[in-house]
Order: structure tokens, then sequence, then C-alpha cells
């Protein structure tokens, strides 16, 4: 029997092809993307999906479910709340969805203007991360964006970015998704932002600006044309 009943297989024994059996559905892939941070409720998943509808979510969510990819679990108290999170097989598609990711980052047609989620941001920095770079580097920031707040530590070539705010940051930076994404891969600059109140900054500006330069796009793959 299959891992998800009903579903149509490939009949294939490559592990690929399996693996696609099991993750390869519309939208299966951007739901294992929005808990790689985290366990989130239905409604945060909704958010962080908004081209999804409750019905095509509630199946992907079961069809994980089944394949052993997601499970559900309840938040303690206070909160109680119903939540879904990636089981630890599940967490092991992370380096899979960062280099898919980073694999199109070099798509000539990807509109680096476009509008993301936050947890597809913060994903983009674990994946555009250059160590090379970073490598004389060293200091912890607060990232909010909206409600939202992270800590990113940059040390010895490595970066880490978790959930919460950081104790002691070297610097804070509040901003807005787009704003963010504008900076370190659109044409905003930060002086521009900061004084247009898009981007504030507690601690030194100079920080900020070197880290923002920590997440360069890779080369753009070259387009073949006939003759």
């Amino acid at each position: 029997m299959p891992p998800v009943a009903g579903k149509r297989s490939y009949d294939d024994g490559c592990a690929t092809a399996h693996a696609l059996d099991l993750v390869g559905e519309r939208w299966a892939l951007l739901v294992v993307r929005e808990l790689l941070l985290g366990p989130k409720r239905f409604t945060d998943l909704r958010e962080g999906l908004p081209g999804i509808s409750p019905n095509v979510l509630s199946q992907r969510l079961r069809e994980l479910e089944q394949a052993g990819v997601v499970r559900r679990s309840k938040l303690g108290p206070p909160y109680g709340a119903k939540v879904y999170e990636l089981t630890e097989w599940g967490v092991q598609l992370e380096p899979v969805i960062v280099q898919l990711g980073r694999w199109a980052c070099r798509s000539p047609w990807l509109a680096h203007d476009a509008e993301v989620g936050t947890d597809s941001l913060i994903l983009a920095l674990r994946t555009l991360f250059d160590p090379v770079a970073a490598r004389a580097f060293a200091a912890t920031f607060t990232l909010v964006l909206g409600e939202q707040s992270f800590e990113i530590v940059v040390r010895q070539g490595r970066f880490r970015v978790s959930r919460g705010g950081a104790d002691r940051p070297d610097a804070v930076i509040d901003t807005d998704v787009q704003t963010l994404n504008a900076l370190l891969w659109g044409s905003r600059k930060l002086s521009e932002a900061v004084r247009g109140d898009a981007v504030r900054i507690a601690g030194p500006r100079a920080l900020v600006s070197r880290l923002l330069t920590l997440f360069p796009l890779p080369e753009q793959a070259p387009l073949l044309t006939g003759t």
C-alpha cells in the first residue's frame, strides 16, 4: 500500500520518484517550508501561504501527516492551541529546500522584487549566506519584521537565525519584509530607507550595512539561444 492512500504514484523504483510521491504535490514543499522555523497553527499557515485555499491546505497537511512528514501537536499552557510541526524526518527536508531555493535563485526569470512571506525571506537568508564574506565579521542582531522577531548571529563565518529576539543584540533592525527584501536584493539604499522611516535601527548603522552584504545572489544561469 502506498504511504498516502488514494494519491497517484509514479510507480518508479527510483528514490527521487518516491520522494516526489511523498512531497511532490502542489503546495506540499511550501507547507514544509512554512514549518521549518517551528510549529504553526492552521491560520498561521494560511497567512504564510495566501494563495492556498483552506481545503487544499487541509488536504496537503493530511497527506503529509500520512506520509510521516508532519504531525499535529498541542501547545502547552496557557495556549493549548493545536499546531502542526515537522517530524524528525520532515526536518531533514531543510537542506533540500535550501538547495532548491539556491538553484532557483540563478533563474533569469526569478522576480526578486515580488512579494515574499516572512518565513520565506528568513529561509532565503539561510540559503544565500556567504561564509567567506562573513569570515571577519561577528555580531548579533534582533530583526523585527512586523509582529515577529528573530535573533541573527554571525560569527566565525557561520550564520544562525531563530525566532525570538536576542538578549543583548549589537543592533536592532525594525522594518517590514518587503523593505528588507529590497535592501538585500533590490535597489533600495539603507540610508534612504532610514530617512523614510521604513527601517528603524538601534545601534551602529555600520553593522547593519555590513550584514546586508552577506547574502549575495549567485551568478545567473546562462540562457542558451538557438542559432
